[in-house]
């Protein structure tokens, strides 16, 4: 596995992607998304093969603040260790970020997962979060 900075998007690849881990709501305006990807902090990779296993995007100052918006792996690429070497590749890119946050599903293997890279729930460090949505 190779993780690299992603900066060429290919729209067909990212599609197949989000379609695969079932994120179909952001594929119905690849246009929309392409955009955000271009108005991204970073956007890192995985490679198995030249083949897109796995894509990390950050959006935010990358000085005082990055926030993880997308991290998705391929379905047959999970548990191998796709998503925590591209979660540390980007939290490595921002030693000096005070805050690095992310939005997840309440799910317990979930919120395992990024408890086991030092994410901690808003609760516990005396915050509480908000969403608008539309």
């Amino acid at each position: 596995m190779k993780i690299e900075e992603y900066t060429e998007f290919n729209m067909d690849e990212i599609k197949s992607l989000y379609d695969a881990v079932g994120w179909k709501a952001y594929t119905d305006n690849m246009t929309r998304l392409m955009k955000g990807y271009k108005n991204s902090l970073k956007v890192l990779a995985a490679f198995r093969d030249d083949e897109l296993i796995g894509i990390i995007r950050a959006v935010g100052d990358g000085l005082t603040i990055v926030f993880i918006q997308d991290i998705l792996v391929m379905p047959n690429e999970q548990r191998k260790g796709v998503g925590k070497s591209l979660l540390r590749a980007m939290i490595d890119l921002y030693p000096e970020v005070r805050q690095i946050e992310l939005v997840t599903d309440i799910d317990p293997k979930t919120i395992g997962f990024y408890k086991s890279l030092g994410f901690k729930e808003l609760s516990e460090v005396g915050c509480c979060g908000f969403m608008r949505l539309l």
